[in-house]
């Protein structure tokens, strides 16, 4: 299967390395921008892969675009419903690494198989990557009330896309977690953490729910975790699920409709360093699970 990808910022970037270190699937076809002196885009010259600078129209209008059966999107909320609108004629699939959502909203390891025929598929957020998962596990086993996840990264891994994209990603987040994961409300808050060296992205869930099975509710998120890591080798559980009963007269009971248990998973995600720092995970965590989509979708292709 052959992809371009737009945006040739980090995240484009280390997609594309991902796809040319060894998809096996999933071809690296043309890398697109809007800066000719991009990083990206040099280093895409220099592995021998077609290059524009002239954004979607470039793409549309480079030799051997007819070929191209997927479109992956690394750069903005805004601009990717300009793309999405441009690339619509052609019938590309499109993997939309931004937070807007105009298609499905797909989380590899929880749903990604309901929604293969769609042409626009949504990568959530990174921190949707990382929590909607655990959300999805506790509510294979009980109802979850309320969650809210924190999504920690590290300032530096923030690039401008991703701090115009900050609103879009509370909003993105917080839907996913009840239309993917199964809440029935759902929260995200996002931290640009500025300490000095960087930290690796950290992620803590909080679910609400009645009184349940805690070894089945463990276990279950244990098993997501490895189903996540098997594409995204740096996603870890920090320690073993928590459980608490909380007070009565807490704040959150009253977010949760009365519920008092509350299930707490701490998380951590390493980038593999391809392109972008380890301590990049918040961007990792988009690109593999982005590449593992296209991988599905040829494999798929070829029925199996």
């Amino acid at each position: 299967m052959k992809a371009a990808v737009i945006g040739s910022g980090n995240i484009g970037t280390d997609l594309l390395i991902k796809m040319i270190r060894g998809s096996g699937v999933v071809t690296a076809a043309a890398m697109i921008g809007i800066d000719p002196g991009s990083d990206g885009l040099a280093r895409a010259r220099r592995l021998g892969v077609p290059t524009s600078s002239d954004g979607v129209a470039g793409l549309i209008a480079l030799d051997g675009f007819d070929g191209i059966d997927v479109v992956f999107d690394a750069t903005s909320a805004a601009a990717h419903h300009r793309n999405a609108a441009a690339l619509a004629p052609y019938g590309k699939t499109l993997i939309d690494l931004t937070p807007a959502a105009v298609g499905p909203y797909v989380v590899p390891s929880v749903n990604l198989d309901e929604h293969l025929d769609a042409p626009d598929l949504n990568m959530v957020t990174c921190g949707g990557q990382a929590t909607v998962p655990v959300v999805a596990a506790v509510a294979a086993v009980t109802p979850v009330h309320y969650a809210e996840i924190v999504a920690s990264i590290a300032s530096r891994s923030a690039g401008p896309g991703t701090r115009a994209n900050i609103d879009e990603f509370t909003e993105t987040t917080s839907r996913a977690l009840e239309r993917v994961g199964g809440a029935a409300r759902g929260k995200a808050i996002i931290v640009l953490n500025p300490a000095e060296p960087a930290l690796l992205m950290r992620d803590t869930v909080h679910c609400l729910v009645d009184d349940a099975d805690t070894g089945r509710i463990a276990a279950s998120v244990r098993a997501k975790a490895a189903e996540v890591a098997a594409y995204v080798p740096g996603y870890r559980l920090k320690q073993e699920p928590q459980f608490r009963t909380l007070a009565a007269d807490d704040p959150l009971v009253r977010l949760g409709g009365g519920a008092r248990l509350l299930v707490s998973v701490y998380l951590e995600v390493e980038g593999a360093a391809h392109y972008l720092p380890a301590y990049a995970g918040n961007l990792d965590i988009m690109t593999a699970a982005a590449l593992r989509t296209a991988e599905r979708l040829a494999e798929r292709s070829t029925g199996r």
